[in-house]
């Protein structure tokens, strides 16, 4: 059987790669770190301050679930005041409607005009906040019944803003225009996408 010049330029080749490998595996092996052993007078008290450390460790565990659990409890709480819905739009609807339901309660009740949507913006990095605005004439006892009855909610809601105009002295009313924002989730707010957005 002969080879042909083919063939013993494919084993040379073979042979020649084969050898580089080996040579390769020889040297890259050696050269890796071999694990250091620590002798026994080191690692006992080392290990014994860790398992000290983390027996007080696990000690506290109890009492921060405890604070966690209360912390909780009363975001929870705090967290009941703000306006569920789905979109901002139903967020604003809704405050809406609460101003509605707290004009209607004072006597006489107020008739707010105009209603207009203010912007939705963040309010810290977990909330957001609704604004609305309303137009409406009465005396000042009903504005200062109104602010009272808006801070009585139990939704997250608070006056922004308080323009008055000038009153009428023989009805003994003035044109008022009240700024109201409330509370709602985070996710509520429109992200912000361009050049400018954080």
């Amino acid at each position: 059987m002969t080879l042909q010049q083919r063939d013993r330029r494919a084993l040379i080749g073979l042979g020649v790669v084969t050898g580089l490998i080996l040579i390769w595996y020889a040297t890259s092996s050696s050269d890796s770190p071999s694990p250091q052993v620590v002798t026994a007078a080191e690692s006992i008290p080392v290990a014994e301050r860790r398992l000290t450390r983390l027996r007080q460790v696990a000690a506290t565990v109890p009492g921060k679930q405890q604070i966690l659990d209360q912390v909780t409890g009363e975001l929870l709480l705090r967290e009941a005041g703000l306006i569920s819905a789905e979109t901002a739009a139903q967020a604003q609807a809704k405050l809406a409607e609460i101003l509605q339901r707290i004009g209607r309660a004072q006597t006489p009740p107020l008739d707010f005009r105009g209603v207009e949507n203010g912007p939705v913006r963040p309010l810290g990095d977990h909330y957001g906040e609704v604004v609305l605005s309303v137009s409406f004439e009465g005396g000042i006892e009903q504005l200062v019944n109104l602010l009272a009855d808006i801070t009585a909610q139990k939704e997250l809601i608070a006056t922004n803003e308080i323009r008055l105009g000038q009153a009428h002295p023989k009805q003994k009313t003035l044109p008022v225009r009240l700024t109201v924002s409330g509370v709602v989730r985070r996710e509520l707010v429109p992200q912000r996408k361009g050049p400018g957005a954080i």
